[in-house]
């Protein structure tokens, strides 16, 4: 599962996580792994959480937006989690590896989150993720997501950047397409 979250700031104890979309991943007819489906939410700030203007300045959140839709935390978690457990247990897995452009950063808020919510039921894994700046920077000489997206002969539109539904989707079409050049370059 692919996934990408916008936050308030660095620090998943204390900054507010704003934004969470997932991308769920299968094979098609052909064996290639391709998007089935995205799921996006935006998510209410913790009681206490610290929000930097500059986040907020970068991703272009507007937390006052009545047309946010914004939900409390747990709920957020939950609408992300159950499409995905749905996934795992079509494809007899146990848990979900996500998969993320740094994705340390965006497991670390995830875990931050479900300990903060009491959350039951995880559908990740605590610690194990497949980290895309990484795999792009051997795969295209790139690290930059912006810059490996392009390198991997993908659009890019910079005014859609930084919203978590953008950046799943164009995170999961860079692995989608790493993960296919190297089966059609192993035989694997």
């Amino acid at each position: 599962m692919v996934v990408d979250v916008e936050t308030g700031g660095f620090n998943p104890k204390t900054d507010a996580l704003l934004e969470i979309a997932a991308c769920i991943l299968r094979m098609d007819d052909f064996g290639r792994l391709v998007v089935s489906e995205t799921i996006s939410v935006h998510v209410e700030p913790f009681d206490g959480a610290n929000i930097d203007p500059k986040s907020l300045e970068i991703t272009g959140i507007r937390l006052d937006s009545l047309l946010r839709g914004a939900v409390p935390e747990k709920e957020a978690l939950s609408r992300i989690a159950q499409p995905i457990r749905k996934e795992i247990r079509a494809t007899g897995c146990q848990r979900a590896i996500l998969v993320g452009h740094n994705a340390f950063f965006d497991l670390s808020f995830v875990n931050a989150t479900i300990a903060r919510t009491d959350f039951k039921r995880s559908p990740f894994h605590p610690f194990s993720s497949f980290d895309t700046a990484t795999l792009a920077g051997l795969a295209f000489g790139q690290t930059v997501l912006s810059r490996a997206v392009q390198s991997a002969g993908l659009e890019w539109n910079e005014s859609e950047a930084h919203s978590a539904v953008y950046d799943t989707e164009k995170t999961a079409a860079l692995f989608c397409s790493i993960v296919n050049r190297w089966k059609i370059l192993t035989g694997f």
